[in-house]
């Protein structure tokens, strides 16, 4: 049972006979994430006193500029997995190819694998908005024992065992699921502990808020282009509000909070979408269908997408009910 100012690792504990098949490797992992998440986020307070803004030169797999603190929270979260043997191997964002972990006596007999964006939403540092670390556990499908395969990772998101995301904002929280609700955790940066400050978290089953990048509206989908019209039209319950930050964890967590729609839809200049099945989506889609809400690529649930690559594209459509319900409808009429 949740109780409101209990510590992370307190709730850790007391729930972890939740973990199906577990012996106490996933709380350990989800423990290892609480950590480096606390490395990461002084960091990312303190980035605009030190020479760590900024562009690092280079771009990740999928072309686009990695920021400074991209690769510094993508080596402290390969790191701390890493070190404390929990996981059998990992596939993150910033990488062209998945990472195989050698357990003890150079065995790969750890159960799970994790995928992870480590700081989404970079584009945002240098200006000081909000960013955050999300992640996805999976336990893994090859036998214990050998290597990791592709395989291990290309699971529809059904299959997550663990989704959560890491909010470095105004207070930073960590909000996860294990398939049994959906609870957030406020960091006390005093003391260095997370506290559950959002117990059972859950979408209003419809909003007034809606999140799409307007600026790309000439390459959107018709159906997309008609629902934006009908947030936009005067009646009663409309015109809705159009919030949109750009960072995927901030507006997710805004429209989990508060109601609404986040959409990234696929456009002319980027036919299969820009966000990313396994870091991002599949994630984000168990998040939301734990609190209540859905997700979608416009006409399927995201969970249900067998993955094809890696670094796999795709639209998506997430939030309240309701309001997911109604994109969809557009969609499906513009076909």
């Amino acid at each position: 049972m949740a109780k409101k100012n209990q510590s992370l690792g307190e709730f850790i504990i007391e729930n972890q006979n939740e973990f199906k098949y577990s012996s106490g490797e996933l709380s350990r992992l989800i423990n290892s994430i609480r950590l480096a998440a606390k490395v990461v986020n002084h960091e990312v307070n303190k980035a605009g006193l030190v020479d760590i803004l900024g562009a690092a030169g280079d771009l990740n797999i999928q072309g686009e500029d990695q920021q400074k603190l991209d690769v510094y929270a993508n080596e402290v979260f390969i790191k701390t997995l890493t070190n404390r043997e929990i996981v059998c191997g990992i596939a993150s964002e910033e990488e062209d190819d998945y990472i195989t972990i050698k357990g003890r006596n150079e065995k790969n007999d750890n159960k799970y694998v994790v995928l992870i964006d480590p700081l989404d939403g970079s584009s945002n540092i240098d200006v000081n908005v909000s960013v955050g670390t999300i992640f996805s556990v999976y336990r893994r499908v090859t036998p214990s024992g050998t290597p990791v395969t592709m395989d291990d990772f290309l699971q529809p998101g059904i299959n997550q065992v663990a989704a959560g995301y890491i909010v470095y904002g105004t207070s930073t929280m960590i909000v996860y699921t294990t398939g049994h609700g959906v609870n957030g955790f406020t960091l006390n940066p005093a003391i260095g502990t997370y506290y559950l400050s959002h117990p059972l978290m859950k979408f209003p089953e419809t909003g007034t808020i809606y999140s799409v990048n307007e600026g790309n509206y000439i390459h959107f989908p018709q159906g997309v282009k008609d629902y934006i019209k009908y947030c936009q039209k005067e009646e009663e319950d409309r015109p809705y509000t159009s919030r949109y930050i750009g960072s995927l964890v901030s507006d997710f967590h805004r429209n989990m909070i508060k109601g609404g729609i986040y959409i990234y839809p696929n456009t002319s200049k980027n036919p299969d979408g820009k966000l990313r099945l396994l870091y991002e989506c599949n994630p984000m889609a168990m998040i939301a269908e734990q609190a209540g809400g859905l997700a979608s690529n416009g006409f399927k649930r995201i969970l249900e997408i067998q993955p094809i690559s890696l670094h796999q594209r795709v639209p998506f459509f997430c939030g309240s009910k309701k309001m997911v319900e109604k994109a969809e409808e557009f969609m499906a009429n513009a076909k």
